[in-house]
């Protein structure tokens, strides 16, 4: 089925109240945050709309508050692809898909980056596959939109201040709506 952005809304409205793992900060707000980074950042409209939707997956599924707190890689990363794909192109699902690749990939280029990370995605590290090796660190960081990713992991890191207060999400919803395939229904 896929998602209209009227139906993202209710999503992220009905479910966005709910933590983020062990962060600190709900869905909502680690969403919201991760937008105006990109917004702020002079982002395409599609790589604010993938900031926004980065986590979507955490909350198409019921996997429990912290799956990763259980041991359960829940791949958030890839869950809400099909839902996505009708309305947006690559330049927005693609940097979605490879976020997660991106923080192994980030681990291996950058030198303390694992040191830097939060606890909680620290140990959503390990399930995910650890630090790329070097010869998959290249070979990630050569495909199509990895950039694009790893800017999107950096703003993602950053994307966890308690209270943090953000432009509303409709506003985000409104840029999403230019990274549109078609004029959303």
């Amino acid at each position: 089925m896929a998602l209209s952005l009227a139906d993202i809304h209710r999503l992220i409205t009905r479910r966005g109240e709910e933590y983020y793992g062990a962060e600190g900060v709900s869905q909502r707000e680690h969403a919201l945050q991760c937008a105006e980074l990109a917004e702020k950042a002079g982002a395409s409209p599609a790589l604010i709309t993938a900031a926004l939707l980065h986590d979507l997956g955490h909350l198409v599924h019921e996997m429990g508050d912290d799956p990763a707190a259980e041991g359960v890689d829940d791949v958030h990363q890839f869950l809400a692809l099909p839902f996505l794909r009708p309305l947006f192109g690559d330049d927005v699902l693609e940097p979605i898909r490879l976020h997660v690749d991106a923080k192994r990939y980030l681990c291996a280029a950058q030198p303390g980056y694992r040191g830097m990370l939060s606890f909680a995605s620290q140990r959503s590290l390990d399930l995910q596959g650890g630090t790329m090796t070097q010869s998959a660190a290249a070979e990630f960081i050569a495909r199509p939109y990895a950039a694009d990713a790893v800017r999107l992991r950096q703003w993602d890191d950053l994307a966890k201040v308690p209270g943090k207060a953000t432009p509303s999400l409709e506003h985000y919803l409104a840029i999403a709506a230019e990274a549109t395939r078609s004029v959303p229904a």
